[in-house]
């Protein structure tokens, strides 16, 4: 996408969150709790399909043109971008908290600039495939197939369960499974073993924020995820199934299910791939897994710093060892791994992170990393957890340059790939 000639402008929100630029100071972005000023190469146009934020009771941060240096605006209110699927953020928005400012929901919060009529953020596309696009989407088509599956599958809770996610939440994976095409979701456990900060599923009373969506409440039966996964995997274009989804807790706790679900499907197909999305906790049932015919894995992770994740994650009778265990035999047994890495700017590309990502990746033979935004309001992350931090960066956008050229067979997007791309890429 293009660079803008020079670097944008400040937006800003007015009391009712309408978005103005201010053209006495530039955008600047925030990495950590270091605000940096900016050039026109760290922004892109503004993804078709983004959202903006009114960051009530938060006062902007920009670069003051006239005196050369990065100042506090007062009595305004931030802005930010909540960049479309397919991008990951290389800067995060720059703003000064107050007294009266909430804990942000659960979402990315990006830079906004203006210029020339235009709005810019500062990401890249880590990821060519349209799946997620939002011109990709008709909602009166999924309306109507919505009610063709669920007449056609009166009886199968979890295709009701998607047609929710689909109608409710615009979930963009329950939508293609009601387009027939590409990846569909498979919810299954509404129980998890970790207690994830930023869960999206689920948010304790203590925490002042809400889940952007509410887990499945039953586990559905192998027969009904069968039912759901093989006409898909059988008819889709690209099709991949994926257990393991926003809307539920962490699907190794029914992994006997999912094992079960998986022997009916691979007698009646061998098309598209199955895909776990998991936290990677319970090795046996990994490998378990891996011998009965799943396909690939994505495992989600915050911080390759045991310390870091440990606090994130808050793990019940699991530890850091036993995921990149996960990872390890996964790949002994020549299946697909992805790692999802929440992209935190200032925790992702510190010097001590990266580090650590280059011994698992060098260790565990991991196929590919899902840069992905972490969700999260960042001042109540560092904390909550008592984070501090570090100025020892390198930048997003360097990071996964040097993870390119390092690392040749590592494969960086942000979805999980298809049948075609693991075959060419696998080794």
């Amino acid at each position: 996408m293009k660079t803008p000639k020079s670097t944008p402008f400040l937006v800003y929100c007015d009391n009712d969150g309408n978005l103005f630029e201010d053209t006495n100071f530039e955008a600047v972005g925030r990495t950590g709790n270091t605000i940096k000023r900016l050039l026109p190469e760290d922004f892109i146009e503004l993804p078709e399909g983004s959202d903006f934020f009114f960051l009530k009771d938060r006062n902007p941060v920009g670069y003051d043109i006239k005196n050369n240096k990065i100042t506090t605006i007062k009595n305004r209110h931030g802005a930010a971008a909540f960049i479309s699927p397919a991008y990951t953020q290389t800067y995060l928005t720059a703003f000064e908290k107050t007294s009266k400012s909430p804990i942000l929901p659960l979402y990315a919060y990006s830079v906004l600039g203006w210029l020339d009529d235009k709005f810019y953020t500062c990401a890249l596309r880590i990821d060519s495939d349209i799946r997620q696009d939002c011109n990709q989407f008709n909602q009166k088509t999924i309306e109507q197939n919505v009610k063709l599956f669920k007449k056609k599958y009166p009886n199968n809770r979890l295709i009701k369960h998607l047609s929710y996610c689909a109608l409710t939440y615009f979930c963009p994976a329950a939508r293609n499974y009601f387009l027939n095409r590409w990846e569909a979701p498979l919810p299954t456990s509404p129980t998890c073993n970790s207690n994830c900060l930023g869960c999206i599923s689920y948010q304790p009373k203590s925490n002042e924020i809400i889940s952007t969506q509410n887990r499945i409440t039953f586990v559905p039966s192998p027969e009904e995820i069968a039912e759901t996964a093989i006409a898909h995997l059988n008819t889709a274009p690209n099709p991949i199934v994926s257990f393991g989804q926003g809307c539920e807790g962490e699907p190794l706790m029914a992994w006997e299910t999912i094992k079960e679900a998986i022997i009916l499907i691979r007698k009646k197909t061998q098309k598209g791939i199955i895909n776990l999305n998991t936290n990677g906790s319970k090795t046996n049932a990994i490998e378990e897994l891996c011998k009965i015919g799943i396909d690939s894995f994505r495992i989600s992770i915050n911080s390759f710093r045991k310390e870091l994740y440990n606090k994130y994650y808050k793990p019940n009778n699991y530890t850091f060892e036993n995921v990149i265990d996960s990872i390890s035999v996964a790949r002994k047994y020549n299946n697909w791994v992805s790692v999802n890495y929440f992209v935190s700017p200032g925790i992702t590309d510190d010097k001590e992170e990266i580090n650590e990502l280059y011994k698992i990746i060098q260790k565990t033979g991991l196929n590919m990393i899902q840069w992905r935004n972490f969700n999260i309001d960042p001042d109540w992350f560092y904390e909550t957890l008592k984070i501090k931090p570090s100025e020892n960066l390198i930048g997003i956008q360097t990071l996964i340059n040097d993870v390119t050229n390092k690392f040749p067979n590592i494969y960086n997007g942000y979805f999980n790939p298809g049948k075609e791309i693991i075959e060419r890429i696998k080794i």
